[in-house]
């Protein structure tokens, strides 16, 4: 469709010096062509915040569309779920 902006998705290959970045996860990546030519990525991790990353530890995906939004969608949900790690919620009573 004109006008509409394909996502990209890169899988991790490699974490060495990035603890953040779980090998074999597909994160989304954001464009930053000045990132680019620097050879890095900006990824959005689980906090949903985004990083830049170097490029040589992700393989670049071409996915179908309605992948692409089943990975948006697990996104979105994933941000309404706590992180790994943290407390959970008192419970009600």
């Amino acid at each position: 469709m004109p006008g509409t902006t394909k996502r990209r998705f890169a899988l991790c290959v490699e974490n060495a010096g990035c603890d953040d970045l779980e090998p074999r996860k597909v994160y989304p990546v954001l464009p930053d062509e000045a990132a680019a030519r620097e050879g890095l990525v900006r990824i959005v991790d689980e906090s949903g915040e985004d990083y830049l990353y170097p490029a040589t530890q992700f393989v670049f995906l071409d996915l179908p569309r309605a992948a692409e939004r089943a990975l948006a969608a697990r996104r979105d949900r994933s941000a309404l779920t706590p992180a790994r790690g943290s407390a959970p919620a008192p419970a009600r009573r």
